[in-house]
Order: structure tokens, then C-alpha cells, then sequence
């Protein structure tokens, strides 16, 4: 078929339109895609600048929990509440880039203004929980310890002492005897909120355990003893101490007197397990049989009146080479050691008597 003139003069004008009009299409397009990219380098420098931004200078420390199965939009909307973030929707955009919104975990944690979003997110989804500091003296008893359980209230106390008597967790803690009392090592741990009893148990034994080198373990049976028995004898050491150097004395005193077959004669055992006991031991109390009453006792009582200390324990496996029988209290938190009863007598005189005969 044959084209005329006006055909072909018509064919070039549509097909100039067309170009004309795929060059616009092309130059709406790249600008929808610079629009585009710039928009998405813009939402990324700001989610960045977000990200990296407190919501405040103030570095006060909030205490923020979050319950199990809480949702991502209620965690966020408390934060908000406690001044924490300033956007909710731009914490769980950062969350969910990050691919964190589902992985925050449940626990107490102390949160700030002065974090960043980003920290803020890391702290809950890495379960950076708030640790509460747990101290125990040497010489505190299983009761103690749970009392003080009970006053930073980081776990059930009445659970705690059930558990360190009861004789199934004592067998697989690898320990002998009627409860845990001695095993429970006095030091300072750190434990989140409602941790379990069972757990504060495990991790004081094992500190317990983590003090015995293997010379420590060979030791009492140099001595005649057996692991219990030393640890029962370390903590009769610890709660007659007064003064830390005296230890390694007490110790001699107290292998002297076992050696000899005499009655140990401990004042701290005589009390031991007393309800309401005030501090102040009477002779009544000397005189009241008890298991672990070693005036009426000889020997060791069935366990250790207390947790003892590295210190305590050390003195019991090595005690210094004396022949003293005897201590009493010189009032200043030091003792007179005596290696008869004369001398003892005449010492207790001295410091309890006043001079008075």
C-alpha cells in the first residue's frame, strides 16, 4: 500500500507526541524516584537521629516492668507515660526495623531519659534486668538470710528457708546434713526481681563449694573430720570472733578441746535456734539441752550454727599451735587466752568480775 504525503507528514507528527510525551512519562518518573529516594533518605536520617536522641537530659533512673506477654504498643505506651520516648510510633517503626518488636522480654528494668531509644530498645530485648544487691555477713544464719531475702523482697523468704531444709535439694546441692545452714556463703550477690529461692540457693552453694581448692578438700581428713564437721567447727569459729585476727586462736582452742575430749562449752550454741533470742546469753540458756548445745553436748553439734566465712573456714583447717583451753572476753572485742583452768579462772575474774573474786 502506498503512503502520501499528508500520511506520512501525519505519522511523523504522532510520532514526535508520542517521543515527546514518553520523555515527560520518563522525567515524571525520575522524579517520582529522586522524590522517592530522597523521602526514604530523609525517613532514614531522621529514624536515625531518633534513634540516637534521648528524650531528655535528665539521667534520673525510672523503674519500668514489663509483665509477660505484654504487648509491644503497651511497653511503648508506658514509656512514653514515664517520659522515656517522645513517639510511640516511631519506637516500634525503629523495633520493627530492627525486627525487635516481638523480643522483649519480661523483668524490672531501670530505664532513663537520658537513654536513647536505641538503648532503651537493646536493654529490654537483651534483658538487661535491674539487679538487686543481696550482702551477707559472715556468721548470718539460714534465718538472717532470709530475713534479708524478705526486706529486699527479691524472692519468697518462708519458700527460701523450706527449701534449704528440705532434704531432696540438700542431697542434690551435694551437701550432708539437716539443712543448709553453713552452705549458704556469705558475700554480696546481685539477683533480679522474683528471682526463684531455689536459684539464690544454688548460686550460694556453689560460691561455698568454689572456695575449695583440692588442698582444702584433702585437709580434714588430716584433721580427723569430715567436710561437715569442719564446716560445723568454722562456723562455731566465726561466731565466737570478735576481732578477725583472732580466729586462728579460737581455732586451737576449739581442736584442743577435741583432742582432749572436753566439751566444746561455745556460748553461740547454746542459743542456736532459739526463738526471740535477744542477744544475751544467761546461764539458763547454758544450762538448756539442746542438739546443739555444746555445755550439754561434747563434741560437735548435728551442724553449723551459722555460715562462716573464707576466714573462718581457713582457721578451722589451719589452726594456730598453741595449748590454750581456754578464752573469755576482754570487753573490747579481743579475748585472754588461757591454756589452764587457773589462769582462766583468774582472767574471767579480771573482765567479767570486775576483779571481784
Amino acid at each position: 500500500m502506498a503512503y502520501g504525503w499528508f500520511d506520512l507528514q501525519a505519522f511523523r507528527i504522532i510520532g514526535k507526541g508520542c517521543i515527546a510525551v514518553l520523555k515527560r512519562l520518563l522525567w515524571v518518573i525520575l522524579g517520582l524516584l529522586l522524590a522517592t529516594a530522597a523521602a526514604a533518605a530523609w525517613a532514614w536520617v531522621d529514624m536515625h537521629r531518633y534513634a540516637q536522641s534521648p528524650s531528655g537530659a535528665a539521667d534520673t533512673r525510672v523503674i519500668v516492668n514489663v509483665a509477660p506477654g505484654q504487648s509491644f504498643n503497651a511497653f511503648s505506651a508506658g514509656l512514653e507515660r514515664h517520659g522515656i520516648i517522645t513517639s510511640p510510633i516511631r519506637f516500634k517503626i525503629l523495633a520493627r526495623v530492627r525486627d525487635a518488636d516481638k523480643s522483649i522480654k519480661a523483668g524490672e528494668y531501670a530505664l532513663s531519659p537520658a537513654m536513647t531509644p536505641l538503648q532503651v530498645l537493646d536493654t529490654v530485648v537483651n534483658a538487661r534486668v535491674l539487679l538487686h544487691r543481696l550482702t551477707i555477713p559472715e556468721g548470718h544464719t539460714l534465718e538472717q538470710i532470709a530475713a534479708e531475702i524478705d526486706r529486699i523482697g527479691i524472692s519468697d523468704a518462708q519458700v527460701f528457708k523450706a527449701l534449704a531444709r528440705d532434704p531432696d535439694l540438700i542431697a542434690a546441692l551435694g551437701v550432708s546434713g539437716p539443712s543448709l545452714e553453713g552452705y549458704l556463703f556469705p558475700d554480696t550477690y546481685y539477683f533480679p526481681r522474683q528471682v526463684s529461692a531455689r536459684a539464690i540457693i544454688t548460686k550460694m552453694v556453689q560460691n561455698f563449694k568454689d572456695q575449695f581448692s583440692e588442698e582444702w578438700l584433702r585437709r580434714p581428713q588430716a584433721l580427723n573430720l569430715s567436710l561437715h564437721e569442719l564446716v560445723t567447727l568454722a562456723s562455731i569459729i566465726e561466731k565466737e570472733t570478735g576481732h578477725p585476727s583472732e580466729r586462728p586462736l579460737i581455732a586451737s582452742v576449739f581442736h584442743n578441746r577435741m583432742q582432749r575430749g572436753m566439751r566444746l562449752e561455745s556460748d553461740p550454741t547454746a542459743v542456736y535456734g532459739i526463738e526471740g533470742f535477744d542477744g544475751r546469753v544467761t546461764p539458763k540458756h547454758l544450762q538448756t539441752p539442746t542438739p546443739y548445745n555444746t555445755y550439754q553436748i561434747r563434741g560437735l553439734p548435728p551442724g553449723p550454727i551459722a555460715n562462716p566465712g573464707r576466714a573462718a573456714i581457713e582457721a578451722a583447717l589451719y589452726p594456730a599451735e598453741t595449748d590454750y583451753l581456754f578464752f573469755v572476753s576482754k570487753k573490747d572485742g579481743t579475748h585472754y587466752f588461757s591454756p589452764t583452768y587457773a589462769e582462766h579462772h583468774e582472767a574471767v575474774r579480771q573482765y567479767l568480775r570486775g576483779g571481784r573474786p
